[in-house]
């Protein structure tokens, strides 16, 4: 089995802040209609169902986030110093040399 991940990190990429931006608002909606529904229990078994709802949201999500904050595996490195393009230090020197 590959280590790929079905999805390509540009897809987790914007379907993680789908998730955040739009399910996630959703679903903490959908949670306090039902305990609103459901009538008011007990501090602790409200404060109970909150932290677990709370957990329960982003166990199907895993893989989507997973690496989401690292850098894009599939992207070619880019070894060369900003602005000269060719891997010289800036101001053109030449890297570990005095010329």
């Amino acid at each position: 089995m590959s280590d790929k991940p079905a999805l390509s990190y540009k897809a987790r990429r914007r379907w993680s802040l789908v998730i955040l931006l739009i399910g996630l608002p959703v679903y903490m909606v959908v949670a306090v209609s039902v305990m609103n529904w459901l009538g008011r229990p007990p501090f602790w078994v409200e404060l109970a169902v909150y932290v677990g709802l709370g957990i329960l949201w982003a166990l199907p999500f895993r893989f989507v986030f997973k690496g989401i904050g690292k850098a894009d595996p599939d992207a070619p490195e880019d070894l060369s110093a900003p602005g000269t393009g060719d891997g010289s230090a800036p101001g053109g020197k030449p890297p570990g040399g005095s010329a």
